[in-house]
Formats: C-alpha cells, structure tokens, sequence
C-alpha cells in the first residue's frame, strides 16, 4: 500500500445522500478478484445520467469525492473501494460513512474523512472551480480561501496510512520477532517440525 501524506486536487462533488455499495460498483462488475478495470463501472448509474460529474472533463482524475450523509452503506464489497480507487480517487469527505466501507477504504489505502454538515456544504461550493487539500499529518481539510476543517481519525489507521502498512506491511514489520519464534520452536520442539 502507499503512503499517503496528503492530497490535493479538484473533487468531485457528489453530495448525495445514502450512496450505497452497488451505486459505487454495481454487481455485474464483482465477477473478477482484480483490482484493475473496475473504474470503468464505477458510477455507472450515476453516469447514465446527462451531465454526470464523473465524465465532466471538468472533474476527470479529481483525487476527492465529496458524498453525502451514510456513504458506502449497503453490502460489504471490498469492490467497492477498488472500483473508487482504480478511477483515482483517494479520499472520501462525507457527514458519516457506513463502518464496513470505511474499514475497506482502510484497507485499500483510501482517507474516509468524516466532517459535519456545514463543511461538507463549503467543500461543495469550493469543489465547483478551486482545488481542495487534506494534510493527514495534521488532520485537516483546507481550500485557498482559508477554509479549515479539522477532523478526528483511529490514531492506528494513521499512522497505517502514513506509512504504507496495509495488514502484510505490519506483519512483515515484525519478521525479526517471527524469525526468532520459529528458530526457537524448531530446536525446543523439533518434533512438530518432523510431523510436517
């Protein structure tokens, strides 16, 4: 997983409400294990719409989506979070998320920014011709107009994505502390080692 630090960029502004897990990736595209070409199905609904943000050549490649209320409810599609992330986004600011898309966009190295209603409507505006920034190292959400909207994330989940450290990445941080168990177990137990 990449380290993420920050990012800037235009966003798109959805601000829906209720989003759920088969409006970001609709089922028929959940036939593959690969991460790779599900952008192409992301939205899909909302992009047969006439004058859909997400084929606005305005918008294309914004690293941010501002969503509304409940983002990501609905079924637990790790899909979900690719889909989202091959079309290049890479965070997500809305009032509440469901848990189960948060924990995904975790996962997969996606910020699930939650702030209150008032900002979400600011970053809309803003969204509409200036870029948006997010400093994770300081956990705020800025505009060029000075805007500041602060926000809380699991200390863990930070320093994660700081880092880089998906699931594989903190195990391997403790390949030392593994190795030693192993040796150990292999001379004071060899005879599970000769059962296998």
């Amino acid at each position: 997983m990449k380290a993420i630090t920050s990012v800037s960029g235009r966003a798109y502004p959805l601000g829906r409400e209720n989003i759920d897990t088969d409006i970001i990736i609709p089922a028929k595209w959940l036939k593959t294990i690969s991460r790779s070409g599900l952008g192409k199905g992301a939205f899909e609904t909302i992009r047969a719409e006439v004058g859909n943000i997400f084929d606005d050549p305005e918008y294309k490649g914004s690293p941010i989506l501002i969503a509304g209320d409940n983002f990501g409810c609905g079924s637990s599609r790790e899909h979900a979070a690719w889909a989202m992330a091959d079309l290049g986004i890479k965070a997500v600011i809305a009032p509440s998320f469901s848990d189960i898309f948060s924990g995904n966009a975790f996962k997969n190295g996606m910020l699930a920014i939650a702030l209150p209603q008032e900002a979400i409507d600011r970053l809309m505006e803003v969204a509409q011709s200036d870029p948006i920034h997010i400093d994770l190292e300081n956990q705020v959400v800025t505009t060029d107009f000075q805007d500041r909207f602060p926000f809380e994330i699991d200390p863990f989940r930070k320093n994660c994505l700081l880092n880089g450290l998906d699931e594989i990445g903190l195990t391997m941080q403790r390949e030392d502390a593994i190795t030693a168990y192993e040796s150990h177990v292999t001379k004071s137990q060899s005879w599970l080692v000769s059962m296998t």
